[in-house]
Formats: C-alpha cells, sequence, structure tokens
C-alpha cells in the first residue's frame, strides 16, 4: 500500500504556497487557500475529491483531442492527482489519531473514488496513441485510487485503532534518539498538552474571576 503524504510535509505546502524547489506543487496556490479555510476532516478530504475530479476531468479533455504537446500536461496532471489522493490519506488518518469524526468524509472518498477509478481505468482502455509517454503515470495513479479506496473500505474503528498504533511506535522511535535532557522536556510539553485539553472552559475574560457564591 502506498504510504500517504507525510503530515508535516502536507503542513509546509498549505503554510509556503510559493516554495520554489525541485518539485513541483500538486495543488494552486488558489486550492490553497482553498484548503486553509477548510479545518473540518470531512469536508477537507470532499475538497481534495473536488480536486482531484477537476484533475480528471482535465485529462479526459486532453485524452479526447490529439494535440501536440498533451502528453507531458497529462504525465504532470496525473501526477499531481496521485499526490491529492494521497493528501485525503493524511488527512483522515491524522484526523483518525486525534480522534476526529470522519464518517462523512469516509462515506464520500468511498462513492466518488469509485467513480474516478472508473474514469482512470477507462482512459488505460482506451489506448490513446501517446499512451506510453504516461503509461507508469496513470498506472501509478490508479494504483493510488485502489489503495485509497481500500482503506475507505476498512471498519473506522480497527483503521484508528491501526493509525493510533503506528503513530505510537513512530514517537517511541523518536523518543528513543532523544538525550535524557531533550526526552524530559519532551514529556514536560505533552503534560502542559494534557494539561491543557483538561482545562474546563470559561467565558470569563483574563483578569477576571468567578464570583463567590453567598
Amino acid at each position: 500500500m502506498r504510504r500517504a503524504i507525510p503530515i508535516a510535509a502536507l503542513a509546509v505546502l498549505l503554510t509556503a504556497p510559493c516554495l520554489r524547489s525541485q518539485e513541483r506543487d500538486f495543488l494552486t496556490a488558489d486550492e490553497i487557500d482553498q484548503v486553509r479555510e477548510v479545518q473540518e476532516p470531512s469536508a477537507r478530504m470532499d475538497l481534495y475529491l473536488k480536486f482531484a475530479r477537476e484533475r480528471v476531468a482535465l485529462i479526459e479533455k486532453l485524452v479526447s483531442k490529439n494535440k501536440p504537446g498533451r502528453s507531458g500536461l497529462i504525465h504532470d496532471t496525473l501526477e499531481d492527482y496521485g499526490k491529492i489522493i494521497e493528501a485525503i490519506d493524511t488527512v483522515s488518518d491524522d484526523a483518525l489519531d486525534r480522534g476526529l469524526p470522519i464518517g462523512e468524509g469516509v462515506a464520500a472518498v468511498k462513492k466518488k473514488e469509485g467513480e474516478l477509478l472508473a474514469s482512470l481505468k477507462k482512459i488505460q482502455e482506451s489506448q490513446p496513441a501517446d499512451l506510453p509517454r504516461y503509461e507508469f503515470a496513470l498506472k501509478q495513479a490508479i494504483e493510488t485510487t485502489e489503495d485509497s479506496a481500500d482503506l475507505a473500505s476498512e471498519d473506522v474503528g480497527k483503521r484508528e485503532a491501526d493509525v493510533v498504533s503506528e503513530k505510537e511506535k513512530e514517537r517511541r522511535k523518536y523518543n528513543a534518539g532523544l538525550s535524557d535532557a531533550e526526552r524530559h522536556a519532551e514529556q514536560n510539553k505533552q503534560l502542559n498538552v494534557d494539561t491543557r485539553q483538561r482545562k474546563a472552559p470559561t467565558l470569563l475574560k483574563p483578569g477576571e474571576k468567578e464570583a463567590q457564591q453567598p
């Protein structure tokens, strides 16, 4: 199974839309802004599905007209599509790790990725004249979609347990490489986070005290 885009890498993309690197951004600047504005996991997954559908629609349009130079654009669009699908899995895994609900998002992924997969396979079966120039990218896009669809078909409870277990293994591996002082600092940081999460919410403004009961 192909791994989803690491959370850190996805965060860098969303916070630095004008990055200049060897790798091309798989989202446009406008799409990055849209993703920033959507914080709820299921809504963000649905937004990524919209971007994926737009990529497939573009590929279908390009394949339908045999114009010079289309092969490179089809190849790049397929690669961007694959990264968008991986981003969907990253969002869902991160939400499960944080105990957030993703039921609506998973339902949308099951339905829409099935449609996307059918469209990609139809393109593959049509055997365009220039297929050899982007055949591997198309195959990768199909496999990525199949893996993501399979993931969405898993029992959410089991998947959440698997994600949490994997994250815990990663944390233990990370902590094993820390010095005693660094490990102590990490423990204090987590303790502070847990304390803030347990603290009851209040409507009092800073400096105000709750009125004493008579």
